[in-house]
C-alpha cells in the first residue's frame, strides 16, 4: 500500500483548470520533489494534500485512509513554507514547541522536545533568541524543527530554500536530506529549480500546465526524458530540427545519423536532442585507448566550428555551427583537459561526435518550452 495516494485529482478556479486529474503514489519514507516552472500546478497539488485548497473533484489517501475531504489540522503532517512563517513575537524555543503545546503536551516534556529538535537542526544555542535575530538559514531550520515537532506521517516542503542565497541553499538541502533520511519521513517538496530536485529527490515529478509530464528517478528524468518539455526543462538541452529517417535514424541537415529508437514514421518532423556534455571532439590529444584508428570511421561525426566559447570553472562551454547544422547551433561542454590538450578555441574547426545511444528525436516542429 502506497503512503500516499493521489486519484484524477482535478483543481479548478473558475474556468482556469490548475490540475487536471493527477493521480501519483508516494511511497513510504521517499522525498518526492514536484518539479516544473510557475504556473504548472505543483504548489497547487501540494495545498491539496495539505488540506489547504480542497480539490474540485478527485480523492487523497493516506496509508490507505481518505482524507480528500479533512480540514488540515486532522491530517497528519508537518508543513514548511517559503516564507518560514514563523511567530516574530516568540522566541525560537516557542516557535518549534507551538504545535506541542496546542496538543495539551507537558512544559518539561514540551521543553525536552525542543530541545532535541535545535540540537537536530543544528541551532541547540538558540532557543531564547527572536526569529529577527536569526539569518534566513537559521529561519528556515527552526520552520522546520516546527514541523517535524509533532512527528507527522508526511513532510510537504512549499519551495522552502528559494529566498536563500546559493551558497545557504546548498549547504542547507544537503542537511534537509539527510535529516529526512534519518527520521525516514516521508517527504513531498515543491521546487522549480532542477539543481534542487536532482540532488535531493528519491524520485522527481515533472508538472507542465496542470499534467505530470513524467515521474522518475533524478537519472531517470535527465538521462531518459519522456517528452519535449522534459528534456528542455530539466537540465541544459541542444534542440535542433531533424526529421525521422528510420526506426533508429535521423536525418539532420543532409546526414542521416544513427540514433535512439524514437517510433516516429519515416518524414515525420521533430526536434533532435543532445545534452551538452553528450557531444565528443576528435583531433589531435583528444585519442583514448581503443579509439578508432581514423576519424573517418568514427560514427555520427562532422566538422564544425566554434563560434565562441564560455568560461564556467569547471568546464568550457562551446557555440558550434556549420558542417550539418543548417543554421542551427550545437552547444558542447568541454572539460578543462579536452580544452588544454586540443587547443581549443574560438575560430577553430573540429570534428565532433554526437554518440548515437545519446541522441534522440522528439515529435515536434518547434524548440519547445522555455525553461
Amino acid at each position: 500500500m502506497p503512503f500516499l495516494e493521489i486519484v484524477e485529482i482535478t483543481k479548478k478556479f473558475g474556468e482556469f483548470t490548475a490540475l487536471d486529474k493527477v493521480s501519483l503514489q508516494v511511497h513510504e519514507g521517499e522525498l518526492v520533489c514536484f518539479l516544473g516552472p510557475s504556473g504548472c500546478g505543483k504548489t497547487t497539488l501540494l495545498r491539496a494534500i495539505a488540506g489547504l485548497d480542497i480539490q474540485t473533484s478527485g480523492h487523497i489517501f493516506q496509508r490507505g485512509k481518505e482524507i480528500s475531504n479533512l480540514p488540515p489540522t486532522e491530517r497528519d503532517f508537518g508543513i514548511v513554507f517559503q516564507s518560514y512563517a514563523l511567530f516574530p513575537n516568540l522566541t525560537v524555543e516557542k516557535n518549534v514547541g507551538y504545535g506541542l503545546v496546542s496538543n495539551k503536551m507537558g512544559r518539561k516534556a514540551v521543553g525536552e522536545r525542543v530541545a532535541e529538535l535545535l540540537d537536530m537542526v543544528g541551532l541547540p544555542d538558540s532557543g531564547s533568541k527572536y526569529p529577527a535575530a536569526l539569518s534566513g538559514g537559521q529561519q528556515q531550520r527552526v520552520a522546520l524543527a516546527r514541523a517535524l515537532a509533532t512527528s507527522p506521517g508526511m513532510l510537504l516542503l512549499d519551495e522552502p530554500l528559494s529566498a536563500l542565497d546559493a551558497k545557504v541553499r546548498v549547504r542547507l538541502r544537503h542537511e534537509i536530506k539527510e535529516l529526512q533520511r534519518q527520521l525516514g519521513v516521508t517527504t513531498v517538496m515543491v521546487t522549480h529549480d532542477q539543481e534542487e530536485a536532482l540532488s535531493m529527490a528519491d524520485r522527481i515529478v515533472v508538472m507542465n500546465d496542470g499534467v505530470i509530464e513524467q515521474v522518475g528517478t533524478p537519472t531517470e528524468i535527465y538521462r531518459e526524458p519522456d517528452s519535449l518539455f522534459v528534456a528542455n526543462f530539466v537540465g541544459e538541452m541542444n534542440q535542433l530540427s531533424g526529421v525521422a529517417a528510420g526506426p533508429h535514424t535521423v536525418q539532420l541537415g543532409t546526414a542521416t545519423l544513427s540514433s535512439q529508437s524514437h517510433g516516429l514514421e519515416t518524414g515525420t518532423k521533430g526536434i533532435v536532442s543532445i545534452r551538452p556534455e553528450d557531444v565528443i571532439p576528435h583531433g589531435p590529444g583528444a585519442r583514448s585507448p581503443g579509439a578508432p584508428d581514423e576519424l573517418s570511421d568514427i560514427q555520427n561525426a562532422f566538422d564544425g566550428t566554434i563560434q565562441e566559447m564560455e568560461f564556467l570553472g569547471s568546464y568550457w562551454r562551446a557555440r558550434i555551427t556549420g558542417g550539418l547544422l543548417d543554421g542551427d547551433s550545437l552547444i558542447a561542454d568541454f572539460s578543462m583537459n579536452a580544452v588544454r590538450r586540443m587547443s581549443l578555441a574560438e575560430g577553430k574547426t573540429i570534428k565532433i561526435e554526437l554518440p548515437s545511444d545519446r541522441l534522440r528525436l522528439f515529435l515536434g516542429d518547434d524548440k519547445g518550452p522555455e525553461a
